[in-house]
């Protein structure tokens, strides 16, 4: 038997082999008793979590899928991206961004900032590990977290987890959206999502297709642009264009000051008088605004509005055409639903992405977790000891309110009870009997 440094988690081997019988299936899965939470997904969310409950001295594990923190920033991401909202919007809970960093950091900026975070909190994830499943037990009140370990030389093994909480931190953004189009499969020609993407480089003279108009389409569109490619983007349906600054003011923080003061339906008006002022109608130019407000829609709907970081500009000049929804694809062509047919050399899906969490919680689902039931701000606590961080659509600096609260709502819960009470609980369950 042994315990790790942190005392964080309890484990054994099969060490009773002669009192086992060979067809019992008991340590089929390596199973380790985790003594505090369990903490699903190593991006800002989960880091914000850890570092949270290290100072609350509440003890955890981290389980991340990849080989790295914050996997999406670090590679799905093209190179020229920065923040679109100021740096304090985006810092962690008690570590602020380094003085000497830009407003609005670079890709690369944010990467070392979590890698500091993480190395500051030494915050140690368990890299290379999926998880399958993760069920709630209601016969011992206890968690079973199933997971695929690919660490070490000896090739992929089995582990499962009992814990009392569990800390859903993977995101919105686990898994690439690719929707299916007529005729795509015989395009002949590139066609990669957003997230693949790491430069315009590659296109340099060619005709592209961007399909989808939020923030990734737009930045797309513009790395298109500075390398000399000639950019189409796809525009299927209404969204907000806002300028990201405001006579240098950032818009986001004019907002959120606003809303300190007068309701949300005004704010909106505010900033969509200031956007018309600012950028013109874009509606003219085939971005078409819907009814409800930025805000309005984000809190309902979870819509971002874009902030433009370039592309409206080359909009307007032409240097980025706005096109229709699609119809079919064709050999190096696409037809569009106004009936134009566009000679394309190479097709960019900036389509989003999706949370992966149905997959492998059991039994429950988001709305389990409480975001439908209770939206923010108590939106990051469900039930039996479930959380969420990072799912009440409020971006880098929600995902850090959400991790504040449930590590203190974890941390009073377990400073109740003695770990000699949770060994007891624990080892009544069949798959941990003999570890204690």
């Amino acid at each position: 038997m042994y315990t790790n440094k942190n005392t964080n988690c309890v484990s054994i081997s099969s060490t009773l082999p002669n009192f086992i019988p060979k067809d019992e299936d008991i340590f089929s899965r390596r199973c380790i008793w985790v003594n505090g939470p369990v903490i699903v997904g190593a991006g800002p969310s989960g880091l914000a979590v850890a570092a949270s409950l290290k100072r609350q001295e509440v003890p955890y594990i981290i389980l991340e899928r990849t080989n790295c923190i914050a996997s999406l920033w670090q590679n799905r991401t093209c190179d020229r991206l920065k923040l679109h909202i100021p740096k304090q919007f985006c810092q962690l809970p008690n570590l602020p961004f380094p003085d000497d960093f830009p407003e609005y950091p670079t890709k690369y900026q944010f990467i070392e900032y979590l890698e500091s975070y993480a190395t500051h909190f030494d915050i140690q994830p368990k890299f290379k590990e999926t998880v399958q499943s993760a069920k709630y037990d209601e016969r011992f009140g206890l968690w079973r977290v199933k997971t695929v370990s690919r660490r070490g030389l000896l090739g992929s093994c089995e582990l499962e987890y009992i814990c009392r909480w569990l800390v859903v931190a993977t995101g919105e953004n686990a898994e690439k959206v690719v929707p299916e189009f007529e005729g795509l499969a015989g395009f002949g020609g590139d066609v990669l999502h957003a997230g693949d993407n790491k430069s315009g480089e590659r296109y340099r003279g060619k005709r592209v297709l961007v399909v989808g108009c939020g923030n990734s389409g737009m930045e797309v569109s513009v790395d298109l642009c500075n390398h000399d490619a000639s950019p189409s983007m796809v525009v299927r349906s209404s969204v907000h264009v806002l300028p990201r600054e405001i006579l240098g003011k950032s818009t986001f923080e004019i907002g959120v000051t606003m809303m300190k003061w007068i309701p949300v339906w005004l704010v909106d008006k505010t900033l969509l008088l200031l956007t018309r002022l600012f950028l013109g109608n874009t509606d003219k130019y085939g971005l078409k605004s819907p009814e409800l407000g930025p805000l309005e829609l984000k809190n309902t709907a979870g819509k971002t509005p874009v902030l433009d970081v370039g592309a409206f500009s080359k909009i307007k000049s032409g240097k980025i055409k706005i096109v229709p929804g699609i119809v079919k694809f064709g050999q190096g062509k696409v037809e569009l639903v106004d009936g134009r047919v566009l000679e394309i050399d190479s097709v960019v899906l900036a389509t989003g992405y999706r949370s992966n969490v149905p997959s492998w919680l059991k039994e429950n689902d988001l709305a389990e977790i409480g975001i439908e039931k209770n939206p923010f701000p108590k939106g990051w606590k469900g039930e039996s000891g479930l959380y969420a961080v990072g799912f009440t659509r409020r971006g880098l600096s929600g995902a850090s309110l959400d991790a504040i609260s449930v590590a203190h709502d974890i941390a009073n819960a377990w400073k109740e009870e003695t770990k000699q009470q949770i060994k007891s609980v624990a080892a009544c369950h069949r798959r941990c009997i003999s570890y204690f």
